[in-house]
């Protein structure tokens, strides 16, 4: 059993949402709460403009729910880079207790997950959750700088720079959590790191089916059901796997993050992807369209590689893992 049911409805209060100029040409640009015009944030390195974001974010969420960095107990975040120091940063400037993660691109939900676990065992009254990316800091780590200008293959993904935080609390109005069920690692023995949507869908797959039969409900029982950055091709692989394994879940409910945010003429090949990536469309385009009674339950399903520099260079293969969240719409627990 690797799902967890929250009975105390822990409720999302407020987000808060920031990317960069690439985002705001993409798709969903008017559901972030800051759009950046330069990759630089007025800051001497990309890897400080990637500290700034999350900290825009996280202070943005906290100033929507009307909420004091004193007020808060916990920060539970990460980000991709450099032992996830910019989300470290971030957290001496809220000033909580810490739990520092790297979930690589499924972050997003395993912060949530974890925040309304704790919440709703009296283990907190108010957390901050989020995570981060940035394209130019973290392509630099684990690609070829930018200014390379290496040809990229058609499965390679494009990282979002972009950062999405919230604000759960123990009450509140807003959407709530209902359910999150944690991902087991899973690796087909994949070895390409430009083809990060083929390598995830099959943990994405297990992750869903999992939560389908702890929960023992279906598809149907959502309005959505987002995976977090598997693209073109991942998203492909795991419907595929699903329609396999029996599990049906119609086309048009299962949508993935990586391909809502940005527009089909921006050139990034198969997608989105990275820290940011189901960050900002959850925390943003997806609970505002709850907010508007478009949508009242989804399943996020944050898809994440395992992998680091070193393991590809020692031929390692990908090792990856999702972690899924249920949100549901209709008054928080006042």
């Amino acid at each position: 059993m690797r799902t967890w049911e929250f009975e105390q409805r822990p409720v999302i209060v407020s987000t808060g949402t920031v990317g960069g100029p690439f985002e705001a040409n993409g798709r969903l640009a008017d559901d972030f709460d800051t759009l950046h015009d330069d990759l630089w944030l007025n800051e001497a390195t990309y890897e400080k403009a990637h500290k700034v974001l999350f900290e825009e974010a996280s202070l943005r969420a906290l100033e929507k729910a009307g909420i004091t960095k004193e007020q808060v107990d916990f920060f539970i975040g990460g980000d991709l880079i450099n032992q996830i120091t910019p989300t470290s940063f971030t957290a001496k400037t809220i000033g909580a207790g810490y739990f520092g993660l790297f979930g690589a691109c499924s972050t997003s939900m395993e912060g949530l997950a974890l925040s309304a676990f704790i919440i709703n065992n009296g283990g907190a009254a108010c957390i901050v959750t989020g995570s981060a990316s940035h394209n130019a800091a973290v392509e630099k780590q684990f690609r070829y700088p930018t200014e390379y200008g290496a040809q990229k293959p058609p499965t390679s993904q494009w990282t979002v720079t972009g950062a999405g935080a919230s604000v759960v609390m123990a009450q509140g109005e807003g959407p709530v959590v209902t359910s999150a069920t944690i991902g087991k690692v899973v690796d087909m023995g994949l070895t390409d790191p430009m083809n990060m949507g083929g390598a995830m869908a099959p943990a994405a797959v297990d992750t869903i089916e999992t939560h389908f039969r702890d929960r023992k409900i279906d598809a149907s029982h959502y309005d959505l059901i987002a995976t977090g950055d598997l693209g073109h091709i991942g998203r492909e692989v795991a419907f595929d796997l699903l329609k396999k394994h029996g599990t049906d879940i119609p086309e048009e409910k299962f949508q993935d993050c990586g391909l809502l945010i940005y527009r089909e003429d921006q050139p990034v090949l198969a997608g989105a992807s990275g820290a940011g990536c189901s960050a900002v469309v959850t925390y943003g385009h997806l609970l505002n369209r709850m907010k508007k009674g478009e949508l009242r339950r989804i399943l996020i399903v944050a898809t994440g590689a395992l992998l680091s520099p070193l393991t590809f260079q020692q031929g390692e293969t990908i090792p990856c893992i999702a972690h899924a969240v249920s949100i549901e719409y209709g008054g928080g627990n006042l």
